[in-house]
């Protein structure tokens, strides 16, 4: 019999849920923890300490940066290749006008002015970048966020750290934020995930549930994370490349399947940028997903299966 432990606690800004099957929870969520301390460190936009920071501090120069903040950046480069720009590293500067200048559990209750700048962004191809050197050139003018690939890696390290502690058999499932990726055996059946456009709904509540065995899901949404000045201008965190602005989507939530949580997490990302383009380029792409419209309509594609059951492939 299949034995599941869960914890639950809030790191990088976001809740961290971590489930281990047929394994050693602490040591689990001790590597877990480990992971998220680096990945804080390697590449947060928000801890001033931090190497990303330290890196955008010095435009125009290159830097020799640390195997984690490479691994990184070469995640998001290769997820503005795959989509087109539609996710870019460089909307860190936009991002900031706007308003979305610190973890979000803070700048949430505060009412300050939202400037809004129409302008594309600087664009990714403007980044030097040697993998194998592991060096770095930004431009004087780009700021750099990792936001729309780095918390699907760590989602991905994540739940890789946690199955080397597991122990012999152990199966692993480690969600941040609702960005979930899983390694190890399954529970039969598969992992169930509930469809919520916010990740601090009950996981057991009511709702639609789909259940995967390998991989990871991604959630991108307008909903959740939004603020608003003391004049009543309202903003979210997902920006438009091509404008510099607020995606301005007929998308409120797209959900993806992909072969890693990295990749799932840019391509939900892509899906409310493009919009209704969303459609043809996740056909092309081979990934199922699904879309929930501004109005509630669901749209289900490549073999999402309807609400009776079933595991997305």
């Amino acid at each position: 019999m299949t034995v599941l432990q869960t914890a639950d606690w809030r790191a990088l800004g976001t809740g961290v849920r971590l489930i281990v099957s047929d394994g050693d929870l602490a040591a689990a969520r001790a590597a877990v923890e480990r992971v998220l301390d680096e990945v804080d460190l390697a590449y947060s936009r928000f801890r001033p300490d931090s190497e990303l920071v330290a890196l955008n501090a010095r435009r125009g120069t290159q830097v020799r940066v640390s195997p984690l903040l490479a691994r990184a950046l070469a995640g998001a480069l290769e997820a503005a290749r795959a989509t087109g720009g539609a996710v870019d590293p460089t909307v860190g500067r936009a991002l900031r006008i706007t308003g979305y200048d610190d973890d979000f559990d803070r700048i949430a209750g505060t009412a300050r002015p939202i400037e809004f700048k129409l302008a594309p962004v600087p664009g990714w191809s403007v980044i030097a970048f040697d993998a194998a050197a592991r060096t770095v050139r930004v431009p004087t003018d780009v700021e750099l966020d990792l936001g729309s690939t780095g918390k699907g890696l760590a989602s991905d390290l994540c739940a890789a750290a946690a199955l080397g502690a597991a122990g012999p058999g152990a199966g692993v499932l480690v969600s941040l934020g609702g960005d979930v990726a899983v390694a190890g055996p399954a529970p039969e059946g598969g992992w169930r995930i509930l469809m919520a456009e916010d990740s601090r709904a009950d996981p057991d509540g009511p709702g639609e549930v789909v259940a995967i065995e390998r991989g990871g899901l991604a959630t991108s949404s307008t909903t959740v994370r939004r603020w608003s000045s003391s004049d009543g201008v309202t903003a979210h965190h997902i920006v438009d490349p091509r404008t510099g602005l607020p995606a301005d989507t007929p998308w409120r939530t797209a959900t993806v399947v992909a072969a890693t949580c990295e990749a799932a997490n840019a391509a939900s990302t892509a899906c409310i940028v493009l919009g209704p383009a969303a459609l043809d380029w996740l056909a092309s792409a081979g990934l199922p997903a699904r879309l929930v419209a501004q109005d509630g309509t669901v749209v289900r594609l490549g073999g999402w299966p309807e609400p009776t059951g079933g595991a997305a492939p």
